[in-house]
């Protein structure tokens, strides 16, 4: 990394959580674990048939502050990114740099038409 990123988006991290619904099985609900200060990057997007209809997929590349294996501010792979009313799927994290000042998330937006 030559330069550091420029965050300038706020993004809540997400987590899913499972909820039991009371008759032996349970729900899953998305529980805010945070803000973050962010860069996003979009990648090349592809559309791809859902069951329903077509789907709009855009790989992005979200830098976000270096945190600590274990940490509940690092994101991981299963977790999303809020931006108002989009999402992104957390796919894969890694140290952007090697000093791990950086993390440098590989997500996914789904666009339904």
């Amino acid at each position: 990394m030559k330069t550091a990123p420029n965050l300038t988006r706020q993004l809540q991290l997400l987590d899913p959580q499972r909820v039991a619904d009371g008759a032996g099985g349970f729900t899953e609900t998305w529980v805010v674990l945070g803000t973050l200060w962010a860069e996003m990057k979009p990648g090349t997007g592809r559309e791809t048939s859902g069951p329903v209809t077509s789907v709009s997929r855009v790989p992005y590349r979200i830098t976000v502050h270096g945190a600590p294996v274990g940490a509940p501010s690092r994101p991981k792979a299963g977790q999303r990114f809020r931006d108002g009313t989009r999402e992104f799927a957390v796919l894969a994290v890694t140290e952007a740099d090697p000093l791990a000042r950086f993390l440098t998330c590989f997500a996914e937006e789904e666009v339904s038409p």
